[in-house]
């Protein structure tokens, strides 16, 4: 079927929850995806952050073959030889004791905010309980199930689902008076992203880290770092949050763990995961073979000296190559970001941007309305920097008079 004939029958039988870009995708190589009628696009949107070794790796591929001939599947009631040693690494890289697999984020986040309300309850005084409270921050994305969602700052993801489970509070982003104003004796965890993805790649201040830090040890609650977009070596650090020494209660990482299968960890401390029991938590899928040996391999590839340098060398030329288009571009208002995770935000709103660019052959998303976010595989080289810096460039500067003269500013 050709792309006229697929979105047509997406339309009549798919639930309309994508705005799609008009793409039909049939293979990838390296840092490129390929359309259906031949046409490459450098992908600087890397399946939102999930294809961290880009399209068609071929130790990935390699493993996938070997695994697909020997077991896909077996359920948690059994053992199988790839999910300890997974385990073993990931709280290794981490720091923590423990883990627990999940299919998505948005399961694993659940299943922190359950783990860290069944710590608080277990170490609740006697009487009526009330440590159930999870501060969360302005501006966050945690997932879209009901308990994530009610995590999740735009009100536009929250709005139509409303009433949402209780529980949840907000503080301002980088508050720390406000984040002390709201750290009650019902606080049971503070729940953050060091980097915010989706909202516009905007990094939290260490000092409201390292304040967030103290006050969930000070008071006994649970310190939840949501790694899921800006961890495994997207910022050129395993975890965005070693970066500022930070010791989390409870860690999850999911999207780039198994290279385009899905999979996500829940990791947490020996005392905190104990608060779990057999029986209070699981799931069908999470942390199959198939899975958890790719996520090996990805892991090891990860480990492999200079990777993690690479990644922070091309994330700095890149961020250079943005910073010169600011100094260019009064339409580009500011350039934020770390490692391979970068945004540009704009005076004006991007979609129009994405669509140019993806006609001239790159793949971008737009967040925030106008902040172009920039999630490309980790594998990526200063040539495709260049490519991509040469395609957004005449973009933005047509931008750059409508706006001046609609009186647009930022």
């Amino acid at each position: 079927m050709n792309f006229k004939q697929i979105a047509e029958l997406e339309k009549r039988v798919l639930i309309p929850t994508y705005d799609r870009l008009p793409v039909l995708a049939v293979r990838g190589e390296g840092c490129y995806i390929y359309d259906d009628t031949g046409k490459k696009y450098l992908d600087f949107l890397g399946g939102l952050a999930v294809n961290s070794l880009g399209y068609n790796h071929p130790e990935i591929m390699a493993t996938l073959r070997d695994s697909a001939e020997t077991l896909l599947h077996v359920s948690n009631l059994l053992y199988h030889p790839f999910q300890a040693p997974l385990a073993e690494k990931l709280t290794q890289l981490s720091g923590m004791d423990r883990a627990f697999f999940a299919n998505s984020g948005t399961e694993a986040i659940e299943g922190a905010m359950k783990l860290s309300r069944a710590y608080a309850r277990k170490h609740a005084a006697p009487g009526p309980f009330e440590r159930y409270e999870i501060l969360a921050l302005e501006n966050s994305f945690h997932g879209r199930t009901f308990g994530a969602l009610s995590a999740t700052w735009p009100k536009k993801y929250r709005e139509p689902f409303e009433p949402l489970p209780p529980g949840v509070r907000f503080v301002h982003l980088n508050d720390i008076a406000d984040l002390r104003e709201n750290f009650t004796p019902q606080v049971a965890a503070v729940m953050l992203e060091v980097i915010q993805g989706e909202g516009g790649v905007v990094e939290v201040h260490e000092d409201f880290l390292k304040a967030a830090s103290e006050l969930c040890r000070t008071h006994g609650a649970l310190l939840i770092c949501d790694e899921i977009q800006c961890g495994l070596g997207r910022t050129g650090r395993m975890l965005a949050y070693k970066k500022f020494g930070l010791q989390p209660d409870i860690v999850v990482v999911a999207k780039p763990l198994a290279a385009g299968l899905p999979l996500a960890a829940i990791l947490a401390r020996e005392e905190v995961a104990q608060a779990f029991s057999p029986g209070m938590h699981g799931t069908t899928f999470g942390g199959g073979p198939l899975q958890c040996r790719v996520a090996l391999k990805v892991l090891e590839i990860l480990e492999r000296p200079g990777f993690l340098t690479h990644v922070s060398e091309v994330g700095a030329y890149f961020r250079a190559g943005l910073e010169q288009l600011r100094a260019e571009l009064p339409v580009v208002k500011e350039v934020r970001g770390d490692g391979l995770m970068m945004a540009v935000e704009l005076t004006v709103p991007g979609k129009t941007v994405v669509r140019q660019a993806l006609d001239a052959g790159l793949l971008i998303n737009c967040t925030q309305d106008k902040v172009l976010r920039f999630l490309p595989p980790l594998i990526i080289e200063k040539q495709h920097v260049d490519e991509a810096i040469g395609i957004l460039r005449p973009i933005l500067a047509t931008l750059e008079p409508t706006a001046l003269k609609k009186g647009v500013n930022a």
